[in-house]
């Protein structure tokens, strides 16, 4: 089945060549008829008779030769396009010059007709006729391969896109921007002037010439002026406005985020080159976001940002209060030793993705996975402005989530906040961004204690003294324990047990931490002094009967 690109540039050959030398033609033969004035001749009946016969005789001997070579020439692209696949050399060369050897040859049949007619007319009657039909001539040769040229390059613009799409558009030099808009002023604009200035010389060198078959002349050529000049200027235009366009919504999309945009390049001047050049720019972009994207999956978004902004990076760090999130799963060698590979593989996954998901929500970041476990950072890079009650709500919600979706799994949670060294550790080769302090180290002992609490979350009263009070007041302060390794000990948190509500819209009101305090004191001196007035007044007598 024939596809619509070959079914077009079969017929490009045909429709734009027959079209363009009909108005050729047309123009020829108005202007040599009814525009331009002929010279004194003696047999004016005559002469128009023997040049019309050489007008319609050459096309009869030169369509032919032109449809010949014309098949010649076209038949690599029409290959090109019914087979498909990757274009040789000779067919990236006949795609992408054919509407310049197109041009070219329909130009060559022009100049040769134009000066076998001058030369009729020169041999037959006079030198100043021959001039005439020698100038119509080549005003409708221009108009004629002006034609050929912009309609063909427009209509080959598909298969000119195969092929570039392939190959860059650098390695073929063809008629550019410069070049198109000056064959459009030169028809549209100089020919039709210097016609004018040609009928001016002949009025002044023959005083006959009466002043209506002047202004007829100026008329003609004036109006072909107007006419055949903006039908140019505008196929001219059209074609270096057509690419800019693509390339101006292309950019619009990348201005939107979109990075898949791309332009199609079907011109090989520079205007095709900037088309290539856009698509280029926006691959580059593309490697560059993915290799963003990987880095930041790597490492943190956080610190994947930090390291872009700064461009320079040194090894050390700088002192930060931070929160410190530590995960890890008990019992991760009976699980590698009960289960398969992939299925160890696959619960990992979903357990980290979870973990993941959680800590990014509350501000936090995966500093590393440690194989089964995972260190989370708040508070660095990234400033957070309540650090501690991020990294306590991370824990409360990551202990109800774990035992919801993996069940099968069973990790202990720690938490700790203080002042860590935040930065790029390692050496100039090969680095990495970390925190390292006292309280990883203490969020990760509490990690291991935890895995024997009913909640399987432990954090140290340290960062609930930091934590903002909508926190913090979900937690409470039970037994100080000696953590290993520590020779101090530290006061361990738990999460409060989760109480169902009353109803959907009825939440237990809680007043902050003091005033719980006061309360309870205050509830435990008026039991104590309804105890004392009990004691200390003596019983009533019964009352008589």
């Amino acid at each position: 089945m024939t596809s619509m690109l070959e079914i077009r540039v079969r017929w490009v050959l045909l429709v734009v060549v027959g079209v363009a030398n009909v108005v050729g033609a047309l123009v020829v033969l108005l202007f040599a008829t009814f525009v331009v004035p002929d010279p004194p001749l003696d047999d004016r009946d005559y002469v128009h008779m023997v040049n019309a016969v050489a007008f319609f005789s050459y096309p009869v001997v030169a369509a032919p030769v032109a449809l010949l070579l014309g098949l010649r020439l076209w038949r690599p692209v029409v290959t090109f396009v019914r087979d498909g696949g990757g274009p040789d050399r000779r067919q990236r060369r006949a795609v992408l010059l054919g509407p310049l050897r197109l041009t070219l040859l329909i130009g060559a049949l022009w100049t040769v007709g134009a000066a076998g007619w001058a030369v009729l007319d020169l041999a037959l009657f006079t030198g100043r006729l021959a001039v005439k039909t020698g100038l119509t001539c080549l005003l409708g040769a221009a108009t004629t391969c002006t034609i050929v040229y912009l309609l063909s390059e427009r209509l080959l613009r598909p298969a000119a896109a195969l092929v570039l799409g392939r190959e860059r558009p650098k390695k073929f030099r063809l008629p550019g921007v410069t070049t198109r808009v000056m064959l459009a002023w030169m028809l549209g604009t100089a020919i039709p002037v210097f016609g004018l200035i040609c009928v001016a010389i002949a009025a002044l060198a023959a005083p006959g010439i009466n002043v209506g078959q002047l202004a007829i002349t100026i008329l003609g050529l004036g109006g072909a002026a107007l006419l055949a000049g903006v039908y140019v200027i505008y196929m001219a235009t059209r074609a270096i406005a057509d690419p800019i366009k693509s390339v101006r919504k292309g950019m619009a999309q990348v201005e939107r985020g979109d990075l898949r945009a791309e332009v199609a390049v079907y011109d090989a001047s520079e205007v095709g080159q900037l088309q290539a050049g856009f698509n280029h720019m926006v691959a580059g972009l593309r490697e560059n976001e993915r290799l963003r994207d990987l880095f930041g999956r790597h490492v943190g978004e956080e610190v994947a940002d930090l390291a872009l902004e700064r461009g320079d990076i040194t090894l050390g760090g700088e002192t930060r209060e931070v929160a410190v999130l530590f995960v890890d799963l008990t019992g991760s060698t009976r699980l590698a030793d009960t289960r398969s590979p992939d299925e160890v593989v696959e619960l990992l996954n979903r357990f980290f993705g979870i973990v993941v998901t959680v800590v990014a929500g509350h501000g936090g970041w995966i500093n590393k996975f440690e194989g089964d476990a995972a260190l989370a950072i708040f508070g660095a890079p990234t400033q957070l402005e309540d650090s501690a009650g991020g990294a306590l709500g991370a824990a409360r919600e990551l202990a109800v989530r774990l035992r919801a979706e993996v069940p099968m799994l069973d990790a202990g949670i720690g938490v700790s906040a203080g002042q860590v060294v935040a930065g790029y550790i390692g050496a100039e080769e090969r680095f990495e961004y970390t925190v390292i302090g006292d309280p990883v180290n203490e969020a990760a002992r509490l990690s291991d204690l935890a895995k024997d609490e009913p909640g399987r979350v432990l954090a140290s009263a340290a960062v609930l003294d930091l934590a903002h009070l909508a926190e913090s007041d979900e937690w409470d302060v039970g037994r100080s324990v000696t953590l290993r390794g520590r020779s101090r000990p530290t006061r361990l948190g738990t999460p409060r047990p989760v109480k169902p509500e009353i109803g959907p819209s009825v939440r237990r009101a809680r007043f902050p931490r003091p005033l719980r305090r006061g309360r309870k004191l205050l509830v435990g001196a008026l039991i104590l002094a309804k105890a004392a007035k009990s004691t200390s007044m003596p019983d009533r007598p019964d009352e008589p009967e």
